[in-house]
């Protein structure tokens, strides 16, 4: 991880060349007058690769309650017809 330190004149002239370098991590601080105003940080490049299925697999129980149909009284509360 570095940081570049850049006034805005030397910004002007050369900062397509530093931002080809940008690697993660690696950062580009422009100065106005030596205050800094702003940051060049490289965009985190997304996974172009599916996820693999079951990564979760055995981290939860599912209990066999759970597919059981729900109560008639909880789904006319759902569907507002309990009054």
């Amino acid at each position: 991880m570095s940081v570049i330190r850049l006034n805005m004149r030397e910004a002007k002239t050369h900062l397509s060349r530093y931002v080809t370098e940008l690697k993660d991590g690696d950062r580009i601080i422009l100065c106005r007058r030596d205050r800094e105003i702003a940051e060049i940080r490289p965009i985190v490049k997304p996974v172009d690769e599916p996820r693999p299925i079951g990564l979760g697999k055995g981290l939860a129980e599912i209990p066999d309650s759970f597919f059981e149909p729900l109560p008639d009284e909880f789904l006319d509360r759902l569907e507002g017809t309990l009054r």
